[in-house]
């Protein structure tokens, strides 16, 4: 077999770290995602492509085998996937990626007699498991198999200090040493912090760690990329590790908390918890008669999109409903908090599925100086990004969280299927005010019947 020469292996790599820089430029605008995710899907086939072409590899049938493997899993499970459960697949996703990283560190162990390079052997170990347990832990949180709420049991601040101690220790070791044996433990002990690590995180956090934990994974890779003398792992992992932590730097941002409030809030009650209280206060309710009037007499009319809308699938029911409206000669804009939905762009990634217009899709800091004009704000299954408790309640688990302006229309009409609390896990005051009314349903039901109501006035 030929194989690439050094010179036009260092090139093949070069272009795929293009596409990779290009795909995230990509990926930062709804208009342009698809283009970027195609690029990177290029850059990821250069990648391998030329793997194969430039090293002398061994056992290239169970290479292949693996490959097909994966890619018969991975396929139907990514076309299949709902919008709604996105973010559980790229945890999962993650995971694995983290995982991989661990292992390959493992089985570099026994040909890394440098102290130095052992460093980063360790650090890819520990990191990797970390990210792989963590991020198993989110999947089950985001798919309900075990509770979204905080799990807390007395002494785990304790045993999560003692868990680190223990795998510094063992790194430290396994460093000067190279000791198979602890190499496992350090392993054992990565996956035991990175499962109590995000036990205690809660609700709405969740998607933050998950972004916490891709910056995990990109730095685990790099490192590996390392241990492998392999440049383009070092910049793909790098390009994740790095857009990972901005993500989760902004994330956090736009949730008024920070990084370390997020992953310990909940020892000090700080943490989103998911509650399943509902109140019994009374509120004033609508029929999609009455809401169809409101807004079919409007001449401005903002709609905010929340993950309620995502679980009903009711995107392109919505945008039925903007384009009935607009027929009528009314303004109709769609307001878009940066984490509505359980991922930042999740919302834009729906609407753009059901033809919304890029320009009619608001983002928060240029929307809320509208609201004040607007003759209805339409609150299609969102809650905390619109709850006054974030600038009124100092004691709230969201306060400080940048919100929608919703309270400042003339009328706010909430699509909502119960009175329970959003993510946060508290009432919104906003929810008993005299200009809000609400209609209980199925989100996409109740836009549905609310559209037939507009069309026939």
């Amino acid at each position: 077999m030929i194989l690439l020469s050094p010179a036009w292996t260092s090139l093949l790599y070069l272009a795929a770290s293009v596409c990779f820089i290009l795909a995230l430029r990509g990926l930062s605008s709804p208009r342009s995602a698809r283009r970027g995710n195609l690029i990177g899907a290029l850059g990821a086939v250069i990648a391998v492509v030329t793997v194969f072409l430039s090293v002398r590899l061994a056992n290239i049938p169970w290479i292949l085998a693996a490959i097909a493997v994966g890619s018969l899993v991975a396929a139907p499970v990514a076309r299949r996937v709902k919008m709604t459960q996105m973010p559980q697949l790229v945890a999962l996703f993650n995971g694995v990626g983290g995982g991989a990283a661990a292992l390959v560190a493992f089985l570099e162990l026994d040909h890394a007699p440098d102290p130095w390079l052992r460093l980063a052997i360790v650090f890819t170990l520990l990191v990797g498991a970390v990210s792989f347990a963590g991020s198993a832990v989110t999947f089950a949180k985001l798919q309900e198999l075990i509770t979204t709420r905080p799990i807390l049991f007395p002494g785990l601040p304790v045993l999560m200090a003692a868990v680190l101690v223990a795998a510094v220790a063992a790194a430290a070791v396994v460093m000067a040493t190279g000791s198979t044996a602890l190499a496992v433990a350090l392993l054992v002990l990565g996956l035991a912090a990175g499962t109590l690590l995000v036990l205690p995180v809660g609700g709405a956090d969740v998607p933050i760690v998950i972004s916490l934990l891709n910056a995990f994974t990109g730095l685990a890779v790099a490192a590996s990329g390392v241990v492998l003398g392999n440049v383009l792992l070092v910049v793909a992992g790098t390009l994740v590790g790095a857009s990972g932590t901005i993500l989760t730097r902004a994330m956090a941002a736009a949730m008024g908390r920070s990084v370390a409030g997020i992953l310990f809030g909940a020892f000090r009650g700080g943490s989103t918890a998911g509650s399943t209280v509902v109140s019994e206060r009374p509120v004033r309710s609508s029929s999609p008669e009455d809401v169809a009037v409101l807004l079919g007499y409007a001449q401005h009319v903002i709609i905010v999109p929340g993950y309620g809308l995502a679980v009903a699938q009711g995107q392109h029911t919505a945008a039925e409903l903007a384009q009935a409206l607009e027929a009528r000669g009314i303004t109709v804009e769609f307001a878009i908090h940066p984490v509505a939905g359980r991922m930042p762009g999740h919302m834009n990634v729906l609407l753009a599925e059901a033809n919304v217009p890029y320009e009619s899709l608001k983002e928060m800091g240029e929307i809320n100086g509208e609201f004040k004009t607007a003759d209805v704000a339409l609150v299609v299954g969102a809650n905390d990004v619109v709850n006054p408790a974030a600038k009124s309640s100092p004691g709230s688990p969201i306060y400080g969280m940048p919100i929608l302006e919703v309270a400042a229309a003339r009328q706010v009409v909430f699509l909502k299927r119960s009175m329970r609390p959003g993510f946060a896990g508290i009432e919104n005051e906003l929810l008993y005010e005299p200009q809000t009314s609400l209609l209980f349903g199925d989100a996409k039901e109740s836009l549905a019947k609310v559209l037939g109501a507009v069309k026939a006035l």
